[in-house]
């Protein structure tokens, strides 16, 4: 939205700017409104997903192939949301003290459980967290360069993305089983 005018976005809209006003006052009041509606769309998958009774695989499974799909239906997001994080950190930090915002302590629960099990490698429940996101998000952040050096069209690019909302799982899987 940096750039844009009320005006333009009004316009956009199909509403007059006195409405859009009316209800935002600013457009960092719109943005807000706009960014939690569309991140806040998330949270409720990702919460249903790590706060159930999931075996731990099929939790990174599901989890993989729902972040995926999310994703791909808004693709703007993920480069949105770091922009805005980065500019504006103080905002983001209000978005994670939702209480609604998903907890990790079951899934770190049971990354400790499969461990003293023996059935997964030692790894810190945070690490493989961090690593299940990135591997979702990152083609789309960077899905022009990917593009580019893969000389890959959309079409092709799209299936690639769908591919991957099993090959991530799998490959996460793979790498921490023992």
């Amino acid at each position: 939205m940096d750039g844009a005018r009320m005006q333009e976005i009004a316009d956009e809209a199909g509403i007059n700017k006195a409405l859009l006003h009316y209800y935002y006052r600013s457009k960092q009041l719109l943005f807000e409104a706009v960014f939690k509606a569309a991140f806040l769309s998330l949270i409720p998958q990702l919460s249903k997903i790590l706060d159930n009774d999931l075996p731990l695989e099929e939790k990174i499974r599901t989890f993989a192939a729902n972040y995926i799909q999310f994703v791909a239906e808004h693709p703007y997001l993920p480069n949105f949301i770091i922009q805005e994080i980065n500019k504006n950190p103080q905002f983001i930090r209000k978005i994670l003290d939702n209480k609604d915002f998903p907890s990790i302590e079951k899934f770190k629960a049971q990354v400790k459980m499969e461990i003293e099990k023996g059935t997964i490698k030692a790894i810190k429940a945070e690490q493989l967290f961090i690593n299940l996101m990135a591997l979702n998000v990152f083609p789309f952040i960077a899905a022009p360069l990917i593009k580019g050096v893969l000389k890959m069209d959309d079409k092709t690019f799209k299936q690639m993305m769908e591919d991957r909302k099993t090959e991530v799982g799998d490959f996460i899987i793979n790498s921490i089983k023992k």
